[in-house]
């Protein structure tokens, strides 16, 4: 699948017709807007990650930035080439209307099944893994991005444990202040910003707040806040209830790793790192022994 055969199919618009090109091995994932599989390629026999957007829940969500030139999925995600993004390699729709995007297989685990597990192949990789995530998110925040949903279920996690891959730019949006504006109340409501429920402005701090709050989890498999639901309430403790310390639950965690991660939590966007390169910097001389999760 080279860069013209890309190209061709783009300027040409032709349509996917997926059982004829792809043999779908499975289904990977079911996502509320979306359904990912694991599909070979029938006349090269590689093996890639076909995601199909549901019609009519992609119209919905597109129609809040009506005007506005919102670009696809699919072109925002073919702009992220990192090493700890998952690669997009194609993008358009189907004969039966959806929009399609192909990309890498990645094969792993998905973080919040390891931290629902409390998984062993976590311990001694924290560290590496929350600076990669930190590194993952910054560099879309360079492209021009906010990816407003960072939550363990948009990591999979490589099946040695030690390097994850960030996936998913469905509710992706240009950091422009079109689509800033309060009222874009979209994401995963546990890791939510309080800018984000509360309908204000917002830019690439809410992100920060997200990642903070995933990376919290994974260092103690606790919330910063008690969890009475996982609806959009819960997220409306987040600027009203002072979140738990995280030495409540390791008290014996790098001070300056501590105080990191609890500064991207804070309530007031402008209290919290201006960049995830600034939090990289707080923690450079954290080394991996007070990654150990023994509290």
């Amino acid at each position: 699948m080279g860069l013209l055969d890309n190209f061709k199919k783009l300027f040409a618009n032709e349509k996917l017709d997926v059982s004829l090109r792809f043999e779908i091995l499975r289904e990977a994932i079911a996502g509320t807007m979306s359904s990912f599989y694991m599909a070979r390629e029938r006349k090269t026999n590689k093996i890639y990650g076909l995601k199909l957007l549901d019609p009519e829940k992609t119209a919905q969500f597109e129609a809040r930035f009506k005007g506005l030139n919102k670009p696809p999925e699919g072109k925002v995600a073919m702009a992220m080439k990192h090493p700890l993004i998952v690669e997009t390699y194609e993008y358009g729709l189907t004969t039966k209307g959806e929009q399609y995007i192909v990309m890498e297989y990645v094969e792993g685990t998905g973080l919040s099944q390891l931290l629902y597990l409390k998984d062993p192949i976590l311990k001694g990789n924290l560290l590496r893994l929350i600076r990669e995530m930190a590194e993952a998110i910054d560099y879309v925040h360079k492209q021009g991005f906010i990816h407003r949903d960072v939550c363990p279920r948009n990591f999979i996690v490589a099946p040695s444990g030690k390097t994850l891959k960030l996936i998913d730019f469905g509710l992706t949006l240009p950091a422009t202040p079109d689509f800033t504006q309060p009222g874009n109340r979209t994401g995963t409501p546990l890791y939510m910003a309080p800018e984000v429920v509360r309908r204000r402005p917002t830019d690439n701090r809410l992100d920060i707040f997200s990642f903070g709050v995933t990376a919290y989890q994974m260092l103690t498999f606790e919330h910063p806040w008690p969890i009475g639901d996982a609806t959009g309430m819960a997220a409306l403790s987040h600027d009203t209830d002072p979140p738990r310390p995280i030495t409540t639950f390791r008290p014996r965690i790098n001070p300056v790793l501590a105080e990191a991660v609890m500064l991207c939590i804070n309530p007031r966007p402008e209290d919290r790192p201006e960049t995830l390169e600034h939090w990289l910097r707080l923690v450079r001389r954290v080394v991996s022994e007070d990654d150990q999760n023994s509290g």
